[in-house]
């Protein structure tokens, strides 16, 4: 995505701001902004709920709750509430210093849906930092809401890089934020309402590999980190990242590494840290 004429309107400068500038807004439905040739900023949006709309070359869309709508400069619009309800929503006005836009789609406006609950709730976070950061105007505000701006951005770029079906991205979460507890795969299956063996089988045509393939080799990556830049024991890590029988991770370990983990950790100097 790329910035449009700089000598449009800013409604960062108009504000008083340098770079950003965010609130939270909940809307009837008599609420429109109409813009006839566009801004200089970016504008984001989060819809916490209700529906809002953006009208663009004529072209109505509608955002609701869980979704981040992206519209790049230069682009005339009017977006506002859907009719006969509200609209609850997040936004943002951010300069084009926020290069991270250009890895997204080039699309006047992008609306993107975050469909699974362990995104939405990363987003969700996000984008109230933007906004207490904004307002409290703390020693650097701007930058602050800049850098989380880039984090929303990033994990934009990244589910249109390598779209997975939403109820595989949750199981991957729940695999990486529960790593050292004992999966079962019923428990995982019932969490996204599949059966079993849909959920395997779905996984594995989505990822390429089984799901406790999947977990031994989060688990065996975070042991290497572990034993590059801890003082921590070979034993000591195994169990740090979920293994409960030591010969079970040096097996493990060794198919992934080639090398048993003590020698593994004898490559890199101790740190004790």
């Amino acid at each position: 995505m790329s910035a449009n004429d700089k000598r449009l309107p800013s409604i960062i400068e108009e504000q008083g701001a340098s770079a950003v500038i965010a609130g939270h807004f909940i809307e009837p439905d008599n609420y429109s902004i109409r813009r006839p040739v566009g801004m200089s900023d970016w504008l984001i949006t989060y819809t916490l709920d209700g529906s809002g709309y953006f009208l663009i070359d004529g072209e109505e869309r509608f955002c609701q709750a869980g979704d981040v709508t992206l519209m790049q400069p230069g682009v005339p619009h009017q977006y506002g509430t859907r009719e006969g309800g509200q609209w609850n929503f997040i936004w943002a006005h951010f300069t084009s210093r926020i290069t991270e836009t250009n890895l997204l789609p080039d699309q006047k406006l992008l609306i993107h849906a975050v469909d699974n609950q362990s995104a939405r709730r990363r987003i969700g976070r996000a984008f109230k930092r933007i906004m207490s950061d904004a307002f409290e105007r703390g020693a650097y505000w701007s930058e602050l809401c800049e850098n989380t701006l880039r984090e929303v951005i990033l994990l934009l770029a990244q589910r249109h890089a390598k779209p997975l079906d939403p109820r595989i991205e949750e199981v991957r979460y729940l695999l990486s934020s529960r790593m050292r507890e004992p999966v079962r795969i019923e428990d995982l299956a019932r969490e996204v309402g599949l059966s079993p063996s849909r959920l395997s089988h779905l996984y594995k045509e989505s990822t390429g590999m089984g799901i406790i393939d999947s977990l031994n080799d989060m688990r065996i990556r975070q042991a290497a980190v572990l034993l590059e830049h801890t003082g921590r024991s070979a034993t000591d890590v195994a169990a740090d990242v979920g293994f409960e029988n030591y010969n079970h991770f040096a097996n493990q370990f060794r198919k992934r590494f080639g090398v048993n983990p003590r020698t593994y950790k004898g490559q890199y100097p101790a740190n004790p840290g």
